[in-house]
């Protein structure tokens, strides 16, 4: 029960960050959406806002990764159409309300911690992008600039569908990388 009471606040979190940003990711904020008990914050959370935030990103990651799992072998094009149909579905899922929680956590806090968390959660993804785009066909120094290139790409095309609440530049800045893929390959 208390193990699933600390998941619900964390799944909550993250939808959150994704949704609401930092700010509005508040203790408050959390109970309410996940109908968890006000008594259970600092039992689970005995550090604060900022352990909630943590946990919460590393939940964003793993569920990144957790997309990417089965791309294993795939070729680079397959890994790439894996990359861009999930950010598209989120934001297809929410009207284009919802980002990414790394994001989130990186434009409002000041704080070194959880910089330097979403630090980790974007270079996860990036190594494992590489891994799997060099897998997919592409040498190991056009994987990771790919990888990083397309991370760059997907992030800030999400950050603009949200502030456009349409899909439009998204569709645009992500349906440029596979010509790119294509020039890394020739």
């Amino acid at each position: 029960m208390a193990k699933d009471v600390r998941e619900r606040m964390v799944a909550g979190a993250t939808k959150l960050l994704a949704t609401k940003g930092l700010q509005a990711t508040s203790f408050s904020e959390v109970i309410e959406l996940t109908d968890t008990p006000r008594g259970s914050i600092y039992h689970h959370f005995p550090g604060g806002k900022d352990e909630l935030v943590l946990a919460a990103l590393d939940q964003a990651c793993q569920q990144m990764l957790a997309s990417l799992g089965s791309s294993d072998g795939a070729s680079a094009e397959e890994v790439l159409g894996t990359v861009t149909s999930a950010w598209r579905k989120l934001l297809e899922g929410s009207q284009a309300t919802t980002g990414c929680a790394a994001v989130a956590v990186t434009v409002a806090t000041e704080s070194d911690e959880l910089l330097g968390a979403t630090a980790r959660v974007f270079s996860t993804w990036q190594e494992r992008l590489t891994a799997l785009f060099a897998g997919g066909g592409l040498t190991a120094d056009k994987a990771a600039a790919f990888a990083a290139t397309v991370l760059a790409t997907v992030e800030g095309a999400v950050v603009i569908a949200r502030a456009e609440r349409n899909l439009e530049a998204y569709d645009r800045a992500v349906g440029q990388l596979p010509t790119l893929l294509a020039a890394l390959k020739a």
